[in-house]
């Protein structure tokens, strides 16, 4: 055994590949270096875990910080400071920003401008076009570039993918997992007059329906199947979607949010109107239900936030001016702890989702769990800790959540990244340290 630890962590309850069981940790050079009953070796600093519950770092896989082009709405210095807040270890950013992320120039612009000002570890996507993707293998081939990202779907931004010829070029030009924005321009245009008609946010699932997402999923796994190409679907909001991706695990990877898992329609919409908006939408009570099934039996591969703040000015605009999105990175994980407590999903699922699979899926080096010579980045939450979650509590600089007034069982304590401590108590630790994230043959 080592005989003097940078840290150790004495006494918390760990979440390992194995399951959970007391252990302490202890952490040399940033990497973990033991775990078990490290009786009194010595250490440079120790923690009393006593208590407390220790996940692998949460791995955020999808998030958007509007930087550069946005930043009135958030930047990677706000951005990751709400992740470190809200327990989360790394992030993956979406290329939707303004220039958007399609070239090696602006990936690389990216990542200089993370340097030094980003609290957690980060990769960035690069963004597919209907005449970029020549140019796709090249740039996802970039240290910090976690794949490439395709919206079938217009949504935030001037990014959009909507053809099958298209479609089947980015994937047939790339290599890594693919993650796909998966709603159907064509229905949305045909339909979009129902939102321009109505001006009632409440519509924006009638607009944006349950066929315009099955639609494009059905599309893309039909393309992927062709390629033998793996794909990762995002923000998947459908039952029909989940029955489709469930005969389709071999190539298709899921995702879905914790808005979806927790908000349902029409009271959302009643209750916060157009703050509730976003795409894919808030869905009625049987979608959410089957989303959960679809979690609880392993079809479901990721919880990611789909972070996308815009100002409290922007969300208030008459629909459909208003834009979509919603702040997530920084309550994602006690909103997913309120459910563990409540018995939707184990802890050990819960660190399945969001940390474990995603290290799994996109190949990244070190990360991912709980074992010795990974990277020491640590969760650690109080399970039995109540609290409400508050618009003051929100780092990000639109400065509120759709959360607001929620009351949860479960709180993140601390966020340890390779082994220090950038959040204890609410309260940030600097420097901003955070470096790109490593991945597998890249």
């Amino acid at each position: 055994m080592t005989e003097r630890f940078d840290l150790i962590l004495r006494g918390g309850e760990c979440v390992l590949p194995e399951g959970p069981k007391p252990a302490d940790i202890g952490v040399v050079g940033g990497r973990i270096a033991a775990i078990g009953a490290l009786g009194n070796v010595a250490a440079d600093e120790t923690f009393d875990a006593r208590g407390l519950t220790i996940l692998p770092g949460a791995i955020d896989t999808q998030v958007h910080f509007r930087e550069p082009g946005n930043t009135h709405k958030e930047d990677l210095d706000t951005g990751t400071r709400a992740a470190i807040l809200g327990g989360i270890t790394a992030v993956f950013e979406m290329p939707n920003t303004d220039p958007p992320t399609t070239t090696v120039a602006a990936l690389n612009d990216k990542l200089a401008r993370a340097k030094g000002r980003a609290w957690c570890d980060h990769a960035f996507y690069a963004g597919a076009t209907t005449d970029n993707a020549d140019q796709l293998a090249e740039i996802e081939r970039v240290p910090g570039c976690c794949g490439v990202k395709v919206f079938m779907g217009s949504s935030t931004g001037s990014l959009l993918v909507p053809d099958d010829e298209h479609v089947r070029d980015v994937l047939a030009k790339t290599t890594r997992r693919a993650a796909f924005h998966s709603e159907d321009e064509e229905r949305l245009r045909e339909r979009k007059e129902i939102a321009e008609k109505s001006g009632d946010v409440h519509d924006h699932p009638v607009w944006r329906d349950a066929q315009t997402a099955l639609r494009s999923t059905t599309r893309l796994l039909k393309i992927a199947r062709s390629l033998n190409r793996r794909i990762h679907v995002l923000h998947v909001t459908t039952g029909e979607e989940i029955a489709l991706l469930a005969a389709n695990k071999d190539i298709a990877s899921v995702e879905v949010t914790p808005q979806h898992l927790t908000l349902s329609a029409p009271d959302c919409y009643d209750r916060l109107g157009t703050f509730a908006q976003m795409n894919p939408p808030i869905r009625d009570r049987s979608h959410q239900d089957r989303l959960w099934k679809g979690l609880q039996s392993g079809v479901v591969d990721i919880i990611g936030s789909d972070h996308a703040p815009h100002t409290r000015e922007e969300k208030a605009k008459r629909y459909p001016a208003s834009p979509s999105g919603m702040p997530g990175v920084q309550t994602l994980i006690p909103v997913m702890l309120d459910h563990v407590n409540a018995g939707r999903l184990t802890l050990s699922r819960l660190v399945e989702l969001t940390a474990v699979t995603p290290a799994r899926l996109f190949g990244l080096v070190n990360k991912g769990s709980l074992a010795v010579g990974r990277d020491a980045d640590l969760t650690i939450v109080d399970l039995r800790a109540k609290r409400t979650i508050t618009d003051a509590w929100i780092a990000s600089r639109c400065g509120w959540t759709p959360f607001s007034g929620m009351q949860v069982t479960g709180w993140p304590k601390a966020t340890v990244i390779r082994g220090a401590f950038v959040m204890r108590e609410d309260q940030v630790l600097g420097p901003a340290a955070g470096q790109p994230l490593r991945f597998a043959g890249v």
